[in-house]
């Protein structure tokens, strides 16, 4: 199954699990750009339960949009566990969902380093039991590794939402 064909699957199931529970979600999103919001509005009927989708590139906006202290992106970057969990949180509270996912990570082909090599992704997910990250390390060009990111995160997501954790 191609990774667009997969996220389109996820996204349908997303929405039934979101519909059924009565909940709305949001999005921050930085290395994929937009794409898991787009994911979500492909399909009819998607302002049911998708609120919106912060997309925040840079560092300010990951301030500004999200409420992510710069100290904290100072401190450990914009790739990793704890800035994805801040834009997480930033965008459950800012949008007033219930649940809030965030991805921020390294697609390529350049910006890459020996501590977050090229493909390095942290997913976050911010539910009404709480926020946890995940890293991922995505093999692939540029193109493959954002693809790969909006299918991570989308499934992130209904597993958290059906299991309620």
């Amino acid at each position: 199954m191609s990774h667009a064909s997969e996220a389109s699957a996820l996204v349908v199931s997303l929405a039934a699990a979101l519909r059924e529970r009565g909940q709305r979600m949001a999005t921050a999103e930085s290395c994929t750009g937009g794409l898991i919001a787009g994911a979500c509005t492909d399909i009819s009927g998607s302002s049911d339960w998708f609120d919106r989708g912060f997309v925040t590139y840079s560092n300010l906006a990951k301030t500004e949009m999200l409420g992510v202290p710069a100290e904290l992106l100072d401190r450990h970057g914009a790739v990793s566990a704890e800035v994805a969990s801040a834009m997480a949180s930033g965008a459950q509270q800012r949008a007033g969902v219930a649940h809030a996912l965030a991805v921020t990570g390294v697609a390529g082909p350049t910006g890459g380093s020996e501590a977050k090599p090229v493909g390095t992704v942290w997913i976050a997910w911010a539910t009404p039991s709480g926020t946890n990250a995940e890293v991922y390390r995505f093999p692939g060009d540029r193109r493959a590794v954002r693809e790969a990111t909006v299918v991570a995160a989308l499934k992130g997501m209904l597993t958290r939402i059906t299991s309620g954790t």
